[in-house]
């Protein structure tokens, strides 16, 4: 989501609809939107950022405010467009509306560099090489949703970011040796931001606590914890607390297996000199 004046988001057209929604729905009830943020656990500032369609709503905001609007299912339907971005998977679209807003994200992948963290050359190929072929226009479309989604380890310098790599995923050259070195300067430029930390865990491992697959994780502003693990056709969305706590341990003891930061970094700049 790309940034106006002031730090907030541009207002779309989903988000002002989803914003005027809210307002009528409001106004309806006779409230004034420092009385509705009292009912919903938000400032008045906030109710405001959201009817102007400058701010993307938190799911907790969304269960919040249809309960205090009424409970008819007006506001969750219309929350549902704002997960329809082009070039997103609709098992996706969720996840993305949560990393908007995200306090904090932790990404374990094992398979590809995340696509927060890929460069457009990268990011091309694997495009190019889906199955069923993708055609010209949607490979486009796939690449403004990522770049668009990139903008945040930027955007949001509040939000503590946390990757942890499969050095095998790099020492595979996708795209070639150009391309592959291109994608690690890039990787240890986002390194570089106060708010992001990599770490790389080393092909020769003697245990690993995520050989079960990738984990993503993220806290939302209300304190609360999701997470998202994907497969070849399909993303789970979790948010059962007793399995948020089992990823929550398999993803800290993999911070204390993955190299530091600065160590991984060291990797980096060696694989990225005979990748």
């Amino acid at each position: 989501m790309a940034t106006g004046s002031g730090g907030e988001p541009e207002s779309s057209v989903s988000l002002r609809t989803f914003g005027a929604v809210l307002q009528a729905l409001r106004e309806y009830h006779g409230l004034t939107r420092e009385e509705l943020g009292e009912l919903v656990g938000y400032s008045k500032h906030t109710i405001a950022s959201i009817e102007l369609g400058r701010r993307m709503p938190d799911p907790d905001f969304i269960e919040a405010a249809e309960a205090a609007l009424g409970n008819t299912g007006a506001f969750r339907r219309a929350a549902e467009h704002l997960e329809r971005e082009p070039g997103l998977a609709s098992w996706f679209r969720r996840w993305a509306m949560l990393e908007q807003v995200a306090i904090t994200l932790y990404t374990y992948e094992s398979r590809m560099v995340p696509g927060l963290l890929q460069t457009e050359r990268y990011a091309r190929v694997l495009f190019t090489e889906q199955l069923p072929p993708l055609s010209d226009s949607q490979i486009e479309e796939q690449w403004l949703a990522r770049a668009k989604r990139q903008q945040l380890l930027w955007e949001r310098p509040n939000t503590a970011f946390n990757f942890i790599l499969e050095e095998h995923v790099f020492r595979r050259r996708t795209g070639g040796v150009d391309i592959t070195r291109e994608l690690i300067d890039h990787v240890l430029e986002v390194g570089e931001l106060r708010n992001v930390e990599i770490q790389i865990m080393p092909t020769v491992r003697e245990s690993h606590a995520g050989l079960d697959g990738p984990i993503q994780l993220l806290e939302t502003p209300k304190h609360k914890w999701f997470a998202y693990c994907e497969g070849q056709r399909g993303g789970l969305l979790v948010s059962e607390p007793k399995e948020i706590s089992i990823l929550h341990q398999r993803y800290a003891r993999m911070r204390s297996q993955a190299l530091n930061p600065k160590t991984s970094r060291s990797l980096l700049q060696r694989m990225r000199g005979t990748p």
